[in-house]
């Protein structure tokens, strides 16, 4: 009876675990591009790190597009929580300058400031909101 017990108990820790999300996990309003554009990026694991995919773009004219061009194109992966809202060792596609960056993400509430370099030269990406 005692095994019984000692399994349930180490299957209900394991489930609630398995069942729990990263604070990190969600969908994201990019920052506003020159251009006034922006795009709805959902992060979601993969594997042991994090990915996102564009799954909309809004362009400088308020047209909102949900298929075609870069939706659903993956624009960041390889991204490991580090602890304390960071994310890093991951890259990160920027649309808009066809660069594939060395990234990070910083978490903060409902915030997640986003940079990323390449060749030694850096680029900040601007602060995304939650959705």
């Amino acid at each position: 009876m005692g095994k019984v017990i000692f399994l349930a108990a180490g299957f209900a820790a394991w489930a609630s675990a398995a069942l729990a999300t990263d604070p990190v996990e969600g969908v994201w309003k990019t920052a506003l591009q020159e251009d006034g554009a922006y795009g709805f990026v959902q992060i979601a694991p993969c594997g042991a790190a994090f990915c996102g995919t564009l799954i909309k773009g809004v362009n400088a004219a308020g047209e909102v597009a949900t298929s075609g061009g870069n939706i659903g194109k993956l624009i960041i992966w390889d991204m490991i929580a580090q602890g304390d809202g960071l994310y890093d060792s991951g890259k990160i596609w920027s649309p808009d300058s066809d660069t594939t960056y060395n990234s990070k993400l910083r978490l903060s509430g409902n915030s997640l400031a986003v940079s990323g370099c390449v060749l030694g030269i850096c680029r900040d990406g601007g602060t995304w909101e939650r959705q």
